[in-house]
């Protein structure tokens, strides 16, 4: 297996491992526990912190496909192993900043950190035709 390809299982699992243990957090700090029955609109009703890291597990599975298909694309177009190996490194590391950017309320590096992690991707997909 490839080093993209581990990338993706940790991206595949990203949203439950890290996102989703503090959404969890939040919601049992909520006052009342978390709600089993009707997550949803308990999450609904998160603040501050809470509401960020909902939005940055969205945000992650929004962005899974993309780097899946570009993980994809480099391997079966024989792009170069190494250079896609980096490429997805590099979006795995974006994505812990994003998180932690995301629960730090800094929205401008976020951003940032944001396109850079897409940029991988496009970079990723495009892989096979740098040779």
């Amino acid at each position: 297996m490839t080093t993209s390809f581990y990338c993706l299982v940790v991206m595949m699992l990203f949203p439950y491992a890290a996102n989703k243990v503090l959404l969890a957090i939040a919601m049992q700090g909520e006052g009342k526990g978390y709600d089993n029955r009707n997550p949803r609109e308990q999450q609904a009703r998160l603040t501050g912190w809470g509401k960020r890291a909902l939005a940055a597990q969205n945000n992650t599975f929004e962005i899974l496909p993309i780097f899946a298909i570009a993980v994809f694309m480099a391997y079966l177009t024989n792009g170069d192993p190494v250079k896609s190996g980096y490429l997805a490194i590099y979006f795995v590391v974006s994505r812990v900043a994003y998180l932690a950017l995301y629960l730090g309320d800094k929205p401008s590096a976020r951003s940032v950190v944001w396109m850079s992690g897409l940029a991988s991707c496009v970079a990723l997909s495009l892989i096979s035709l740098w040779g």
